[in-house]
Parts: C-alpha cells; structure tokens; sequence
C-alpha cells in the first residue's frame, strides 16, 4: 500500500520560516511528479507548488518568491520552504504523488497532511 507521510508543520509568526517533508514508500519514486497543496477551513484544496521527476517547478502565485520545493529522490522524499509566513498560509497542507502512463492512466496517491498554523 503507498503511503505518503508528511512533517514539518506546525505554528508559525508571521514573517516566520518552516520547511514541509513528505516521504512516500512502495512506489517508484523518481517515476512520479510531486506536489504540495493545501485546504484552508471553509476552502478548496489548491496548489501550492510542483516538481516534476525532471525537476521542472511550478507555483502558485501566492506563493511564488516565498517557497522552494525540492525533491530528493535517494530519500523517496519531497521538501517545502516556505518563508515569509503569513497567516493566510494557515491550512493543512498536503503532499500528492502523480504518474501516467499508457497502460494504467493517471495514478495518484495522498498523504494525510500536516497543519500549518501562521499567527501571532
């Protein structure tokens, strides 16, 4: 069974910094794309950022100059910086796997997310 493990979370000042980890087990790593989203209460899950297994990123503009994603594929794990915290960063954020392929389609697992909490 994949399992998507995520750490790092937790309650944060404004202006302050924290750096997200996800470390996946019994798939391929290197094989799929990795992403950070994330659900603010009362919110749709959105994206924050991805990397592909070529290391391509894309953000999302809210958090564009604040965060770095990474990936270290020895480690089957994927990192989140942020920095400049601010409070409406506040939600649970959630690491997701993604893969295609010809013969099964788009596969993609979830971790069970962490919380991220930017107050003073």
């Amino acid at each position: 069974q994949v399992q998507l493990v995520e750490s790092g979370g937790g309650l944060v000042q404004p202006g302050g910094s924290l750096r997200l980890s996800c470390v996946a087990s019994r798939i391929i790593f290197s094989n799929y794309e990795m992403g950070w989203y994330r659900q603010a209460p009362g919110k749709q899950r959105e994206l924050v950022a991805t990397i592909t297994n070529g290391e391509a990123t894309n953000y999302a503009d809210s958090v564009k100059g604040r965060s770095t994603i990474s990936r270290d594929n020895a480690k089957n794990t994927v990192y989140l910086q942020m920095n400049s915290l601010k409070p409406e960063d506040t939600a649970v954020y959630y690491c997701k796997a993604t893969r295609w392929s010809i013969s099964l389609g788009t596969q993609s697992y979830w971790g069970q997310g962490t919380q991220v909490t930017v107050s003073s």
